[in-house]
């Protein structure tokens, strides 16, 4: 049965609003993913399902949408697609916790990063589904404007690395 990475969008920062990872956790159970496990509180859950990925993400924004009123937007992953995602990373001299990735619904449009304001020297650059963001002063910091940002959810470097790892150990126990 396939490892999948949920990402919810704006979950627990101030955006769709704050959901418990045990409420998150019985949701998803609820669903008939198994083996669920969340991580940190800013909406990652890792599960196994025969489903589709889009079935999945379906489902999962559906039921969602149930607590909040609207569909707070969730990005699947599966565990080979999250290592490439780190294996691949650019920026190799930034801090891993000033380097974001921002998981797109699809891929990004071309030249998403055309309208980019950058101030403090952020960089960036698109690998299909994601948009990794160089924060040379941090995320909180930074006065960046890039609207291709806004339909995704951004994880720093290490999250995204824990993700990967735990869906590399839920997938070789079988």
């Amino acid at each position: 049965m396939p490892v999948y990475v949920a990402l919810l969008r704006a979950v627990n920062v101030g955006g769709t609003g704050a959901l418990p990872m045990a409420e998150l956790k019985a949701i998803c159970e609820r669903l008939g993913f198994a083996n669920v496990e969340t991580y940190i509180q800013s909406g990652n859950v890792l599960f196994r399902s025969d489903e589709t990925e889009a079935t999945v993400e379906r489902r999962l924004d559906e039921a969602l949408a149930k607590n909040f009123g609207k569909k707070p937007g969730v990005m699947i992953r599966s565990r080979k697609e999250l290592q490439k995602i780190v294996d691949e990373a650019p920026f190799p001299d930034a801090k891993p916790n000033f380097l974001l990735v921002t998981f797109l619904p699809e891929a990004a449009p071309k030249g998403a990063l055309g309208n980019m304001i950058a101030p403090d020297g952020e960089e960036a650059k698109v690998a299909g589904r994601e948009v990794y963001v160089h924060y040379p002063i941090g995320s909180g910091k930074s006065k960046l404007k890039l609207p291709a940002l806004k339909a995704g959810t951004s994880r720093n470097l290490n999250t995204v690395r824990k993700l990967a790892e735990m869906a590399a150990a839920m997938e070789d126990s079988g």
